[in-house]
Parts: structure tokens; C-alpha cells; sequence
């Protein structure tokens, strides 16, 4: 078996359809000759019918490509063997056929491609008779804020009578159908993607919003992608054990920007029949108020759309007063201003607004369109979500687990609390990902909150004891005092258990990290985990005087740190 993680989306071609290996290769040629995009490998061996493109050998059947993808921490080459034995029809590899562990058998031919990765995106959208070309494409990249402002784009572009699909870190929805992602997915697998785009072209759909992660960015999952409009929410600390500095994790952002260039080059073989696609003109939406800007400015696009609330910008919010439950402001927009009621709290949900009425205003939304779709909108799943049982103080389950994240919700907290409020806030960080934001979390929280539980937040093979040391060091730098102004409790539904606890009357109580996400890992197993259902089950006992809940954790047993 590959050793890539158990909790893996699929990242198969699920298409009863056929190609020939000679037809994709053709079908990439045509679309980037004469650009800069990267070109189909040279290939003179048999053609092959295919049935699938796959990278994991449990995967393998007769008539599959064996894609020997090279990540960060595994390699597909030494599995070859596996996937011959099992029936590939072809192996596609970055290594030289005699750099391999074993020889190839005649029988099966072999295609050496510079990056696995990126051929695997060009085959993906050859596959699927590049769906994006049929599509406007407006991608959303950023630290914190991608999914929110996705949604809010959405339904938007909704409001505006525009066919839209969205595929985003929660969920893909095509037309009337809904359908989850895998767990912990950020972009999706490039044939996932690829095959996702078919479907929306399939359904009728005009348009498409895509949450482009760094991960997704940084592995080309969404390289073969003709992208209309790129927009960014911001650009601060998160990803750097994958990425290792914060320059390369900004030029894996910048990439979906540099996406607009490369691909309006691409010369179709004819016009595309959406109307939408043949006018757009590509546009990059930038956050002028974020440290991204003037470096994102710097990357060539057709047009360049600013927001923002500081500095002037093409779009921008003025007189901003904020609530319990939103934010009112003046929307300034080139055709015109309009008063908005946000129903969304916090400053930050202003600047994802506006970045999705910047976007919504480059596909040609009417201001009227853009201020009523604004103001119907609904809470995102997990993104500043109250959690009501009738309890005298305010829930609310957020997703912030970058230091940026956690810092603006922290804020958004103290403008809504009253003046003998407390805020409590339930914060972890996961194992296995960039260590150093570990101590940045937790001095935030031990600096901005009143009280503060550390628990875990997908440990995976860490041990979970070992991350709330290095968060609890922070939190005494930070001058909290554990057992009374902060705890470490491994268990999360303990955990949250512990912070309702000290809840009084009208008390904030934030839990933060997990939001949306369907499960928590612990060693490399999934335990069902919703966010939501645990606050409630906590809220629920603590009504009713029983003890913390057992969750299904199997951290259920282990004593307060």
C-alpha cells in the first residue's frame, strides 16, 4: 500500500468513459502549444486505453495509469512494482527508467514527466475535456477568510441570477446537489477537481468559485485551471512546516495570480459557447489594507481590482458600526454606494464581504444586487457559529487555528462583550503541522482572553501532552497562571466541558480550531468529531448536572493537565 496518510480523499477518475494515452497527450498539446505552460511529455511508445488515473496502488486495476506522485513525505516510485503486479496499464514518473528499483517489463510502457504532480493536472483536465474553458473560474486564496468569502460569493452570485458551482473546503455544490468533502481536504486532488468542473459544465452550469489553498496551489492540484478572477483574503503566518518560509508559502499564493496571465494566453480552438466566459476580462482582486498587496501588485494581470476600510480602494466599506449579530457600513462601489446591513459579526467579515463584492462587481453584479445579497446572507457552517441551548451566556464555534485568525476573532469577542464580560476561549493546535505556531496561538489566547483551556487539535502521532507543554510555556510567558487563569485538558469534550463551566452570565465562550471538520485524528485514525454536536452534548450535561460527556475520544480517560 502507498504510504500516503489513511484519511486520504480519492484522487481517482471515477468516469465510465475510456481515453487513449496518445489522445490525453494531444489534448494538452493543443491547448498550451506556444505558451509557457507546461507541455505534454515527448512519447513514442503504444498507445493505451485507460480507464483511470490513480496514485494509490490499492487503486490499480487493469487498464489504470499508475501515477508515482512525489510528495513531502513519500514517494510513489518504490511502489511501482506493486502497481504492475496488480494490472497498470502504464506508469507515469519523475525518475529515469533506469533510476528505478526494479525493471520495467516490457509490457507496461512508461512515461517520464518532469513533476508527477503537474502532469498529473494537465492529464486530470485532459480527461475531462478541459471543463474550466466552459466556466468562469474565480479563485480564492488566503490565510484566513477563504471559505467565508466563498460562500458569500455564492450566494451573490445567486442573488444575481448567475448558474454557479462552488467548491470550497466544506463542500461542492453542483446545481441542486450537495455534497460533503473528504476530511481535513483542503483543495482537492487534481482529477477530483477536474472531474467536480465537468459535472457543473454538465449541469448547465456558467460559473464556478474555487477555494485555492496553499497546499493546492504549492501541488498544482488546481494547475490546469483557466482561472477568470483570483482574489485574496490575506496573507499572514500559517503553513511553514510545509512550506518552510514565509516567502515560499506567499509565492504558492501568488501562483493563483500568476495562473490569470499564463492562462489567458491559451488560444481555444474555438470560442466558448458560455457568453460569460467570452466577456470577462480577468481581473485580480486585491486586499489593499494586507501586507500582501504591494507584492501581489507586482504580478502582471488585465485588470487589478482593489478593496479595503484604511487605505482608499476601488471597493470599500466606510462608517462601519458593529453588533452582537453584524456590522452596518457604507458600501462604495464604481457604480454606485449602498448602505449594508452585514448579517455576519466581527471586522473581519467585512473584509471577506468585500472581497466577494469585489469579485461579484468584476463579473458584472448590479450594486443592488450586491447590497441585497450581502444582507441575506447566512452564518457559514462553523465560521462564527452561536451554539444556543438556553444558557445565560454566548457560544459561538469558530474555525480561527492561525495566530491572524485567532487574533481577529479575539477582537471581534471583546467589541461584543459587555463591560463585565469575560471571554474563555478553548484553543489547541494540531501535531505533525508548523510547530511555532503552536507558542503563537497560545500567546494570543493567554493575552487577549480572561481564561483559556489548551486542548488537542488533531494530535496525529504527536503526543498530545507534548504540544499543550510547548502551548502552556506561552501561556505563563504571556503571565497566565495555570489552574486559574488557564488548563490543559487532553480530552476535547472534556475541555469544552471545563470552559461552559466557568461560564457566568453574559461570559463569551469561543471554541476555536476545528469549525466545520468532521472528525479529529489521533495517531493516523479518524474519530467522528463535530464541533457543534460536542458543545451542545456539554451544554446539555452541564443543565442537567452531569459530568463531561464521553465523546468518543481516546483521550476520554486522561486527567487535567
Amino acid at each position: 500500500m502507498n504510504s500516503n496518510s489513511t484519511s486520504r480523499p480519492s484522487t481517482e477518475i471515477n468516469n465510465s468513459r475510456q481515453r487513449n494515452l496518445k489522445e490525453l497527450l494531444q489534448a494538452w498539446d493543443e491547448v498550451v502549444a506556444g505558451t509557457a505552460l507546461p507541455q505534454p511529455p515527448a512519447y513514442t511508445g503504444p498507445d493505451v486505453t485507460l480507464s483511470r488515473l490513480v496514485e494509490h496502488t490499492e487503486d490499480v486495476a487493469p487498464g489504470t495509469a499508475f501515477v508515482a506522485r512525489v510528495r513531502e513525505a513519500s514517494d510513489g516510485h518504490p511502489y511501482i512494482p506493486q502497481a504492475i503486479e496488480k494490472g497498470a496499464s502504464v506508469i507515469i514518473g519523475q525518475r529515469a527508467p533506469e533510476d528505478l528499483s526494479a525493471p520495467l517489463p516490457e509490457r507496461v510502457p512508461y512515461l517520464q514527466v518532469p513533476d508527477t504532480a503537474v502532469a498529473l493536472a494537465w492529464l486530470s483536465a485532459a480527461w475531462e475535456a478541459f471543463p474550466s474553458r466552459e466556466l468562469v473560474v474565480v479563485g480564492v486564496t488566503g490565510t484566513d477568510g477563504k471559505t467565508t468569502t466563498c460562500n458569500i460569493l455564492y450566494e451573490l452570485m445567486h442573488a444575481g441570477g448567475l448558474r454557479a458551482g462552488l467548491l470550497s473546503t466544506v463542500r461542492a455544490v453542483i446545481g441542486e446537489v450537495e455534497e460533503p468533502l473528504g476530511l481535513h481536504v483542503s483543495t482537492p486532488e487534481a482529477p477530483v477537481v477536474q472531474r467536480l468542473l465537468r459535472r457543473m459544465v454538465d449541469a448547465g452550469l456558467t460559473h464556478c468559485i474555487l477555494e485555492a489553498t496553499s497546499h493546492g496551489l504549492a501541488q498544482h492540484r488546481v494547475g490546469a485551471v483557466d482561472f477568470d478572477v483570483a482574489v485574496v483574503t490575506n496573507i499572514t503566518h500559517e503553513h511553514l512546516d510545509y512550506h518552510g518560509s514565509y516567502e515560499a508559502y506567499f509565492e504558492a499564493k501568488a501562483r493563483l495570480f500568476r495562473y490569470l496571465t499564463a492562462l489567458s494566453r491559451i488560444e481555444a480552438p474555438q470560442e466558448p459557447e458560455n457568453p460569460f466566459k467570452r466577456q470577462i476580462v480577468k481581473t485580480a482582486v486585491l486586499n489593499i489594507d494586507d501586507d500582501s498587496y504591494p507584492k501581489l501588485l507586482t504580478v502582471p494581470a488585465p485588470r487589478h481590482m482593489t478593496y479595503g476600510i484604511v487605505r482608499p480602494a476601488d471597493i470599500a466599506a466606510e462608517d462601519i458600526r458593529e453588533s452582537e449579530t453584524g456590522s452596518t457600513f457604507m458600501l462604495h462601489l464604481p457604480t454606485g454606494d449602498r448602505s449594508v446591513t452585514l448579517p455576519l459579526p466581527g471586522l473581519f467579515n467585512v473584509y471577506n464581504a468585500l472581497a466577494a463584492a469585489t469579485s461579484a462587481s468584476a463579473l458584472g453584479l448590479s450594486p443592488d444586487v450586491i447590497r441585497d445579497g450581502l444582507q441575506a446572507l447566512s452564518t457559514v457552517p462553523g465560521r462564527m457559529e452561536r451554539i444556543e441551548e438556553g444558557q445565560p451566556f454566548l457560544v459561538i464555534v469558530d474555525f480561527a487555528h492561525t495566530p491572524n485568525g485567532l487574533e481577529q476573532l479575539l477582537n471581534t469577542a471583546r467589541a461584543m462583550a459587555g463591560p463585565s464580560s469575560r471571554i474563555i476561549t478553548v484553543a489547541g493546535s494540531a501535531g505533525k503541522r508548523d510547530v511555532a505556531k503552536r507558542r503563537m496561538l497560545a500567546e494570543i489566547a493567554a493575552r487577549d482572553a480572561d481564561y483559556v483551556v489548551l486542548t488537542a487539535e488533531d494530535p496525529r502521532t504527536e503526543p498530545v501532552q507534548e504540544i499543550l507543554e510547548m502551548m502552556a510555556e506561552s501561556c505563563i510567558k504571556a503571565g497566565a497562571v495555570e489552574g486559574e487563569t488557564f488548563w490543559r485538558i487532553p480530552d476535547r469534550g472534556r475541555a469544552i466541558y471545563h470552559a461552559l463551566s466557568l461560564a457566568q452570565p453574559k461570559d463569551i465562550v469561543l471554541i476555536c480550531g476545528k469549525g466545520h471538520e468532521q472528525s479529529m485524528c489521533f495517531g493516523t485514525t479518524e474519530y467522528p468529531w463535530d464541533e457543534r454536536q460536542a458543545t451542545r452534548a456539554a451544554l446539555q450535561a452541564l443543565r442537567e448536572g452531569k459530568p463531561a460527556p464521553d465523546l468518543g475520544l481516546p483521550t476520554y480517560g486522561e486527567a487535567e493537565g
